[in-house]
């Protein structure tokens, strides 16, 4: 049996940590009556909901990809035991024929043969330019080409009936769980649901999971026979490499904001509170960060943060370590550049908390200031960190994206969106045009930006104050 090695990349430990810090927030919520009610109204918000399901298949792929490990090579008994150099992880072995299976270069969504012509010698002697036959791509029809539109119909309707079935089943539970709760006369669970007669929009999560199923389950059915998404120039499957840009994608919203959320925070606060010339001094380091072209600030600490990385070759096992600590210094530029608009806002809102009568009538009654942060002001700041910080992510993924098609992204070995994008661009100008590794990235960025973007319009609803 082959055996494995865990490996634990630094931005693994920063997920966890993140889910971690999840469980943790979701247990104070429940210890507090105002958090909780204010995102019970974000779990009533319909809206927010669906957008919520969709970023929860999102993160599922990331936390996939978070596992990583390197497989064991084959040797002899008496030999020491080695590794491979490549770090897989747990979503490329669920994901292991669309890894594996790769053409010799371009080929359409749904196609048989490559993109391009080439010279193919003919059994008998002689040659012909013609389109050579994929690999892998509709191989299991053999000569009968013609018929990939109804054997990609007929095996999308069966697995559609597979994504159907199993919809009923989370829908029937979810059903179970609503009758649960419901007092003596009310209807049954299954129809207050569908009448949107409960305190949690679970019609629109079931909405949305049931289009989930019916899209994904025939995508994937049919990806073990065809190349739904095309292939990129070195015939690797473009719907794994948007698989492996999602992880890129999350990592760059969460642990930037992680980086940027301290000191916004305390500065923004300080600033506001204690006024004079500490507040002079905030301002003034903002002021002149916000001065210099961002793009400009962030290739220049990239390129030094990469000689960095080039001259200590000795810190790095594997290619994979190499590029998750690019991806790592990246979210850390991207989060010391990122912080002044949410610190400007917490300024201005200290300054009014701290003229409230209770915050006067504390420092009157001798109360430190340090208490006074903690006690009073944080929590009334609250809702604009989480706001800020959900608004934030769609516009950090996005901002990975401008990046990497500039070449001052994530390591070009590291799959992204951005990269893919920048791959993609100058495919556009030959012909004929290979337009589908540009369509594919585009597509799957924009349904998390959007998502992501929905979700927190719930959020910031949910905790305005003027709404409540």
């Amino acid at each position: 049996m082959t055996g494995f090695q865990i490996v634990v990349l630094w931005s693994d430990i920063l997920i966890w940590l993140l889910v971690a810090a999840g469980v943790g927030f979701g247990l104070l919520i429940a210890k507090s009556p105002p958090l909780l009610a204010a995102w019970r109204r974000v779990g009533a918000n319909r809206v927010g909901m669906a957008s919520a399901t969709i970023l929860l298949a999102f993160v599922l792929i990331g936390l996939l990809d978070s596992l990583h490990y390197r497989v064991q090579m084959d040797g002899k008994a008496d030999q020491k035991v080695t590794y491979a150099i490549e770090v897989l992880s747990v979503l490329d072995a669920l994901a292991a024929p669309l890894r594996l299976r790769n053409e010799k270069t371009y080929s359409e969504p749904f196609a048989t043969r490559l993109y391009a012509k080439e010279t193919i010698d003919l059994p008998g002697g002689g040659t012909v330019r013609d389109y050579p036959r994929l690999r892998y791509g509709g191989k299991h029809l053999g000569e009968r080409e013609d018929a990939v539109a109804s054997d990609a119909g007929f095996t999308a309707l069966r697995a559609g009936v597979v994504a159907l079935l199993a919809w009923l089943s989370v829908a029937g539970m979810a059903s179970v769980a609503v009758n649960r709760r419901r007092a003596p006369g009310d209807a049954a669970g299954w129809r207050k649901i569908w009448r949107g007669e409960t305190a949690f929009a679970w019609n629109a999560m079931l909405i949305t999971l049931g289009l989930m199923l019916l899209l994904v389950v025939p995508l994937f059915w049919l990806a073990g026979q065809y190349h739904v998404f095309g292939t990129d120039k070195v015939g690797q499957d473009v719907l794994y490499q948007i698989l492996k840009s999602v992880r890129t994608g999350l990592i760059i919203g969460l642990v930037t904001t992680l980086v940027m959320l301290p000191m916004a925070v305390l500065l923004g606060i300080v600033a506001g509170y204690f006024r004079g010339w500490v507040d002079d001094v905030i301002q003034y380091i903002y002021t002149v960060l916000n001065s210099i072209p961002g793009v400009l600030l962030i290739a220049a600490a990239v390129l030094m943060m990469q000689v960095v990385i080039d001259t200590h070759p000795q810190w790095f096992s594997t290619a994979a370590e190499r590029a998750d600590l690019r991806l790592l210094a990246l979210c850390f530029i991207l989060g010391i550049t990122s912080w002044t608009g949410l610190c400007r806002l917490l300024r201005g809102e200290t300054l009014k908390l701290r003229e409230l009568e209770y915050i006067q009538a504390a420092q009157a009654f001798g109360v430190s200031n340090g208490r006074i942060i903690v006690r009073h002001i944080l929590p009334n700041l609250m809702h604009i960190v989480i706001i800020a910080l959900v608004m934030d992510f769609s516009g950090l993924v996005l901002a990975e994206a401008v990046l990497s098609y500039v070449g001052i992204g994530v390591d070009p070995s590291m799959t992204s969106f951005g990269t893919m994008i920048n791959n993609a661009r100058m495919e556009l100008g030959r012909e004929p045009v290979v337009w589908w590794s540009l369509a594919a990235a585009f597509s799957a960025m924009f349904i998390l930006v959007l998502a992501a973007n929905l979700f927190a319009d719930a959020v910031r609803d949910a905790f305005d104050p003027r709404a409540v």
